[in-house]
């Protein structure tokens, strides 16, 4: 028997929705239960893959190459579980099924309407999930904020839900509480109205998370109560912590986790939270901080590269430092507004993942400086494919060494497309997703780092490194440490002249957890300490 919490969200986006969702999961696995979760997207996008970071974030890949929320990120982050392409739904996914079978026949003589075929589909995929994961708790994140036109049939779908399975259905909502800065009142009004605009639909919340800077004053919390139809023990408050991973167990002693087991009949059930707490003092314990340069051109949100800011979290901590992230604004050195010698401050770099021409020539300044100022380099994706750039046209002497995706044209193509995209004239959905076994080559930093010759990491990328250049390559010093199984394919390269330079055709940062970092940004937060060892040496 499964049981379905949904979480809405009310007064604005980017209230918290992702990390409280995360959050209930991880109280009630924490109970001893198996869990999965879902995202719901009410956009028309049949994915995320299309979608401008800075627009939307960063595009969180799963093991089977689904193109998701960066949602999914943090569940699979808080849940330590892998989870699918099933896991997010979209308007535009579920609009391209009803439409694709009203064309083939499936509804003949019927009228095609939102209620009841479009929210049949919703809810065929909620159980889908439920089904294939086996769980018993299945948590489902509304996206967007209540009264919003996409999210309406969402709303009727899971309000159906409630009445298909009752006592096995929660309701929760989070919604901000400003404080003014005049008075300093915490403001529950823009709350109780996204409150009235839910039950206006039909669905009345059973718990009510308020969002704000700090815990609510007892009568503050008396009033939503009060105005929410609940009792004062559902009304709970989402702070802000030092570290995300703190808010479950936040939440958890405000008595959340026990009044959802209640509410559901599951008195018996206790927390255990021993190895939870260890995650979260790694975080607190350190007092040495390394400090990384994100040399991006995403660097106007955080969410563009929240994967890799939580590696770096992770493997920091897993070593007894803790990591300040600075965005470097690849595109500023570029165009000569901020010199690239900024990076020697630095304890290590990060060369980001990324699509297209703007920016490139300021991460290529970037890699030709730590790489001959041997700072410690990790290069993601986009960042490998810019280094072997920057290796053939500084070292190589090939100077107008290019990949085709920038410059169709170069005479030395040293990046291409892959062979399978040559005759693609399409950009959505076309790239090399998900997760692909990998060789290591031993005695390699990589082969040191992962410890064991066949790994799996997760791809995101439609060009790779030429072929026909990696002979030359080696020749002048450049290793290539890890080979796609099947085709080989390079995905690891790296420079043993160098103190750390190591760059990745994958994506790492997707696997990491709290608790078991990923192995690359481990070896980058060690080189970097190192570094930052030295640099007090010598000062």
């Amino acid at each position: 028997m499964t049981y379905f919490i949904f979480v809405t969200g009310g007064v604005l986006s980017s209230v918290g929705k992702g990390i409280l969702t995360a959050s209930i999961g991880k109280m009630i696995q924490a109970r001893g239960f198996k869990v999965s979760a879902i995202k719901i997207d009410p956009y028309l996008n049949v994915d995320a893959g299309t979608m401008n970071p800075l627009v939307h974030g960063e595009v969180f890949v799963t093991e089977d190459g689904g193109e998701t929320d960066l949602d999914i990120g943090h569940y699979e982050r808080f849940l330590n579980t892998n989870l699918n392409k099933e896991n997010n739904i979209t308007t535009g996914q579920i609009y391209q099924t009803v439409i694709e079978r009203e064309r083939r026949g499936d509804y003949l003589g019927l009228c095609v309407q939102v209620v009841p075929h479009i929210t049949d589909e919703i809810k065929r995929r909620i159980k889908l999930v439920a089904e294939k994961s086996n769980a018993d708790f299945i948590i489902v994140e509304v996206g967007g904020t209540v009264g919003d036109i996409e999210s309406q049939p969402f709303l009727e779908a899971i309000r159906q839900m409630a009445l298909e399975h009752p006592g096995r259905t929660l309701f929760i909502h989070i919604a901000l509480v400003p404080i003014l800065d005049v008075t300093g009142e915490q403001k529950t009004k823009p709350l109780q109205h996204s409150i009235n605009e839910l039950r206006r639909i039909g669905i009345q919340p059973h718990i009510i998370v308020a969002r704000c800077k700090v815990s609510l004053d007892h009568e503050v919390k008396r009033k939503i109560a009060l105005f929410g139809n609940v009792p004062d023990e559902a009304v709970f408050t989402s702070y802000n912590v030092d570290y995300i991973y703190e808010l479950p167990v936040i939440l958890d002693s405000q008595g959340m986790g026990d009044y959802i087991c209640k509410l559901l009949g599951l008195h018996s059930h206790k927390a255990n939270w021993d190895d939870w707490l260890g995650i979260i003092n790694s975080f607190k314990r350190p007092t040495v901080k390394v400090s990384i340069a994100l040399c991006g051109k995403y660097v106007k949100t955080t969410d563009a590269y929240i994967s890799i800011n939580e590696a770096l979290k992770h493997a920091a901590a897993s070593l007894d430092v803790g990591v300040n992230i600075e965005f470097v604004d690849v595109e500023k050195i570029e165009r000569k507004r901020l010199d690239v010698s900024i990076l020697s401050r630095f304890d290590g770099v990060v060369i980001p993942p990324g699509f297209g021409a703007r920016g490139a020539l300021g991460k290529l300044e970037a890699i030709r400086f730590t790489r001959e100022n041997n700072i410690p380099l990790l290069g993601i994706c986009f960042g490998m494919q810019l280094s072997i750039v920057e290796f053939a046209r500084n070292v190589l002497g090939l100077k107008n060494a290019n990949t085709t995706e920038i410059d169709p044209n170069t005479p030395y193509p040293v990046v291409d497309l892959l062979p399978e995209q040559r005759e693609v004239l399409f950009k959505g959905g076309t790239m090399r997703l998900g997760s692909y076994p990998i060789i290591l080559i031993d005695g390699t930093l990589a082969y040191s780092l992962y410890k064991r010759k066949i790994i799996y990491e997760r791809h995101r990328h439609r060009y790779e490194v030429n072929k026909d250049y990696l002979e030359t390559l080696a020749s002048h010093g450049l290793i290539v440490s890890g080979y796609s199984l099947n085709d080989q394919r390079a995905e690891f390269i790296e420079l043993s002249s160098h103190p750390f330079f190591l760059c990745t055709q994958t994506h790492p940062e997707y696997k990491s957890r709290p608790g078991n970092p990923s192995p690359v940004y481990i070896g980058l937060i060690r080189a970097s300490i190192e570094r930052l060892k030295s640099r007090k040496h010598t000062s």
